[in-house]
């Protein structure tokens, strides 16, 4: 089967989830956390070189401040539980987004994962913590008009973008039921394929994405030609 490079999820449905068994919010989050860890596993497993989740949006910060600081304290107890498992999965790290509005502990440790993982050779893990596609584009113009090349091109504003370091994203999933972008890698996506379900995150397992790369396999992309 021909397997995207480069896979981009938008994980939805943590808190409809949580709701609909009469549970707390923050055990949608807690159970989507481990739903995480498993496509993680899976993109590795299978040879996807690519894999952006959408953790944490800039407009994530207008939910209750207990669902914020809950969603902060679980990503950080995450990230410090599967340090190893990334290790044994040759996973390299990468966050993008902001990080001035973000805990100083989440923060450095964000900083030490990226500096530990940096020379693996798999799977190219980002993590959007805090991430708007809008704010991202606009922290790259203030960047160019400080110290502008000599030439402006996509390839070169792209530098100053937060993924530049990755391809375009060839496949883009979103759960949850429902079909927009969210502010979500906008710069990227231009010739991405969407793909939509109405699973709810916490139950997105390895038969939905293994359906969602049939799909995508079963897609002729012309970026435009003919």
């Amino acid at each position: 089967m021909k397997l995207p490079r480069h896979v981009a999820i938008i994980m939805d449905g943590n808190g409809r989830w949580a709701l609909k068994r009469g549970l707390p919010r923050v055990a949608g989050h807690y159970r989507g956390a481990q739903t995480a860890e498993k496509v993680v596993e899976l993109a590795s497993r299978w040879g996807i070189e690519y894999l952006t989740l959408y953790a944490f949006s800039t407009e994530n910060w207008r939910r209750p401040k207990e669902e914020v600081e809950a969603l902060f304290s679980l990503l950080e107890e995450y990230l410090k539980s599967k340090r190893r498992k990334l290790e044994e999965l040759n996973v390299r790290v990468r966050f993008i987004g902001r990080r001035d509005r973000l805990p100083k502990s989440l923060v450095e440790l964000m900083k030490q994962i990226e500096q530990e993982s940096k020379d693996r050779t798999g799977l190219k893990l980002y993590l959007a913590v805090d991430y708007g596609a809008r704010d991202e584009i606009l922290r790259a113009v203030r960047k160019l008009l400080e110290s502008p090349p000599e030439l402006l091109t996509e390839e070169s504003f792209r530098s100053y973008l937060d993924l530049n370091d990755a391809p375009d994203p060839d496949l883009l999933i979103r759960t949850g039921g429902e079909q927009r972008l969210s502010n979500f890698l906008l710069w990227y996506l231009a010739y991405t394929e969407l793909y939509f379900t109405e699973t709810l995150w916490p139950d997105f397992n390895e038969e939905e994405f293994k359906r969602a790369l049939e799909e995508f396999a079963s897609r002729e992309r012309r970026f435009g030609g003919i």
